[in-house]
């Protein structure tokens, strides 16, 4: 790696890579969102027994599973993490894994059986997961302290991209699964990433390159210190952890529940599957008028720190799972419901996911030491496999052999809702003892 720069540019401006890794996110997005998008519907209705015969899911189990394939996408990152931090550097983990994503989606384009299902969503665990904290830390990686400035404004860019990337694949994939089948709806993403590791292998010259640490890397995660940072990181996103619970259900519950909502809005029919465009879509709405209007207003009544917005963001998230159980509630009772209400729903849950996720991405790079930052995102990200691994064992522990569910109808709802709510009340409780650091790489 001797050709390439180790340390960032001592610049008050961009620096050079940041185009090479937001244009490489978009288009990673796309695949990841774009086959995730379909995969309950796939599932519950189009997955086929090795004999051609049609052999679907119940809903119960197509949630359970889908939440346990999301979980094994944020446990993988650990994996990840080790090899960028510990070994390889996060460029070569980055490509190398990004090789392996390519070949789960082949896997899912040629076979629409369990096992075809298993392999590629397998392959895909690793490649999407193990690259997750490389690139969120690989971002950071490029600033010295004479640009910092511009790190937060960069992470909501980056956030853009990731969503701008969602919010295409969510419209074009349920599309292309009704329309042409599984092999086009999950080969179609399997091109875009492809297409991103190009994008991200083409600006190889441009980027920092942070060595590996080896030695030193294990060293500072098993110091006294370093599992000190790791307790206390621990403590949050256990917390963190029930707000993914919760948010990762718009592509289960939530899609599940657009299929039996009237789903013409302002003259157009929204396939149950692409509702969850509206999140992304929101996204790149949402981030700019937090990042430049709510949170500078706010800033003159009171000083907003990174666990204030979390907090806030968890009681939005409980908020909005209340008045998913409303929506419930009338669909059960036999009215007509439009989607438009859940379009609506999801400008609350999107507004939580901004206080959070985009809060979390750089609190847990800047909580880091430098030798640990891909290692300490991956911390992080096991939050949200822990957030689907809970929601997953739910889903199963509710079926009853009969197929009938424990948490029927609008009572799923209102337990996830108050949950949240407990949750983000202890959260605020605990967080007032948290003190924050900030840690950068050095020029």
């Amino acid at each position: 790696m001797t050709q390439y720069r180790s340390k960032p540019l001592p610049i008050t401006g961009l620096p050079p890579g940041i185009p090479y890794i937001i244009g490489n996110e978009a288009a990673e997005r796309f695949s990841y969102y774009g086959m995730r998008a379909v995969l309950v519907v796939f599932m519950s209705q189009y997955l086929m027994s090795p004999a051609g015969y049609p052999d679907p899911m119940s809903e119960d189990e197509a949630k359970g599973y889908f939440h346990l394939f999301v979980s094994a996408t944020y446990v993988t990152p650990i994996l990840g993490a080790l090899l960028a931090d510990g070994w390889l550097g996060k460029y070569r983990t980055i490509i190398l894994l990004s090789l392996v994503y390519c070949l789960g989606h082949l896997a899912l384009a040629l076979d629409d059986t369990r096992t075809g299902l298993l392999v590629g969503q397998s392959l895909i665990a690793l490649g999407a997961g193990g690259i997750k904290p490389c690139v969120s830390a690989h971002v950071g990686d490029q600033f010295a302290e004479t640009n910092r400035h511009l790190l937060s404004r960069v992470y909501s860019w980056f956030y853009f991209a990731l969503n701008f990337g969602a919010f295409t694949s969510m419209l074009l994939t349920p599309w292309l699964l009704e329309h042409y089948g599984a092999s086009a709806a999950f080969g179609v993403p399997g091109i875009l990433m492809f297409v991103a590791t190009v994008v991200f292998w083409s600006g190889r010259y441009q980027f920092t390159h942070v060595p590996p640490g080896g030695a030193a890397f294990l060293r500072e995660v098993f110091s006294p210190e370093g599992l000190r940072i790791l307790a206390r990181l621990g403590v949050i996103y256990l917390f963190v952890a029930m707000f993914w619970a919760l948010f990762d259900q718009t592509g289960s519950s939530w899609v599940l529940q657009a299929q039996k909502m009237d789903q013409t809005f302002l003259g157009y029919r929204i396939l149950p599957s692409q509702i969850q465009a509206a999140n992304p879509l929101l996204i790149m709405i949402l981030t700019p008028l937090f990042y430049y209007g709510i949170y500078p207003r706010l800033e003159r009544l009171v000083r907003i720190t990174p666990l204030r917005k979390i907090g806030a963001g968890m009681m939005l998230a409980a908020l909005s799972f209340a008045f998913a159980a409303w929506i419930q509630r009338a669909l059960d009772a036999g009215a007509s419901v439009s989607i438009g209400w859940q379009l609506l729903n999801y400008v609350v849950l999107t507004a939580s996911e901004v206080m959070v996720s985009i809060t979390c991405l750089e609190f847990a790079y800047t909580q880091a030491p430098p030798v640990m930052k891909s290692f300490v995102m991956s911390f992080y990200m096991v939050s949200i496999a822990a957030g689907n691994l809970f929601t997953s064992a739910v889903n199963f522990f509710i079926q009853n052999p009969d197929g009938t569910s424990k948490l029927a109808g609008a009572d799923y709802f209102w337990f996830f809702s108050i949950l949240m709510l407990a949750t983000a009340v202890a959260f605020a409780a605990i967080s007032r003892h948290y003190r924050e650091t900030t840690q950068m790489v050095s020029a």
